[in-house]
């Protein structure tokens, strides 16, 4: 299940950008592909689902490798960080705020300085950082909050479909009373 869902996350990345791919890359880009970003919060699989999915994504629109490899490994520390965030923090509004900071600043602080190694113009980095910025902020803080809310909802209706059964059934044995300890 889990193999599935990172390829479903990768391939919704994929032709999220594809479907947007005038406006999807270069020095002023929105990806609607980025709302995705938030997804680590649910599930760790979103991990290298993004991953992949940028990989991917940056190759096919022709991206230079530097943007290729550094790139990704941006969205995949984000990712780690934005899981990290799921895991720790239980508030819906903390979840999506700190979830997202780190897509958001870590693309709009790095990807510019990728992009200033083939320009020799120092306030093109400051502008860079500004393009991306607000697209990445909009995407994912709207765009991603509306798929948090969604997927929310999917989740707690259907958690069969989103619940690790050996984690389940570890936590259950646990909880029970006769693991518990006894006074005596």
């Amino acid at each position: 299940r889990k193999i599935c869902r990172a390829a479903i996350i990768a391939a919704l990345y994929v032709a999220l950008t594809f479907v947007t791919f005038s406006f999807a890359s270069g020095a002023i880009q929105f990806r609607i592909s980025e709302a995705l970003t938030i997804l680590p919060i649910f599930m760790p699989e979103a991990i290298p689902g993004l991953f992949i999915g940028c990989i991917i994504s940056n190759w096919v629109t022709g991206c230079t490798v530097f943007d290729i490899i550094l790139g990704s490994l941006i969205t995949l520390i984000a990712a780690i960080c934005t899981y990290l965030v799921g895991k720790y923090i239980k508030n819906d509004i903390l979840r999506i705020t700190i979830g997202g900071f780190f897509p958001v600043v870590l693309n709009a602080l790095f990807l510019p300085l990728i992009w200033l190694i083939y320009s020799e113009l120092e306030y093109a980095y400051y502008l860079q950082f500004l393009f991306l910025l607000a697209p990445q902020a909009l995407s994912i803080y709207v765009l991603g909050t509306l798929l948090y809310l969604a997927l929310k909802k999917i989740i707690e209706k259907y958690p069969k479909y989103f619940v690790d059964k050996k984690l389940e059934k570890d936590n259950s044995e646990t909880a029970s009373p006769n693991n518990s300890p006894t006074n005596t």
